[in-house]
């Protein structure tokens, strides 16, 4: 007997139903636009790029933000909890495995960075 698990080697969580909505119903909606989008995308570069890749995670954290205040999931907003100190540990050992391996480890940096990124974005 096997059991079904996701990419992370979790056992899937059952949600609950939803409430019968028929095929196709439309769950989901973005508002966002792109002057805020830009504005973001401009501060999470800055961040980036003067603290030579440091504060890569602030600015994850800050486009995360934007991405979860402009997100509907059957009309509630989506708010993002994490926050730039709590990944930034893993970040630095992330960066540091990345060096090491030259640059093998990003291979799996990235769906450990979505994983943490879904499990810190909640309904409002």
């Amino acid at each position: 007997m096997s059991i079904n698990t996701t990419a992370n080697n979790h056992p899937p969580v059952p949600g609950p139903p939803l409430g019968g909505l028929p095929p196709g119903t439309r769950m989901f909606q973005f508002r966002g636009g792109a002057a805020t989008w830009f504005g973001t995308q401009i501060l999470g570069v800055l961040i980036t790029v003067v603290t030579l890749g440091i504060c890569y995670p602030f600015a994850v954290v800050l486009v995360e933000r934007w991405r979860a205040q402009n997100t509907y999931v059957l009309g509630r907003q989506l708010k993002f909890i994490g926050t730039g100190w709590g990944i930034f540990g893993l970040w630095l050992k992330w960066l540091l495995l990345c060096i090491v391996t030259l640059g093998i480890y990003s291979f799996w940096v990235y769906p450990r960075l979505t994983a943490w990124k879904i499990e810190n974005t909640v309904l409002s």
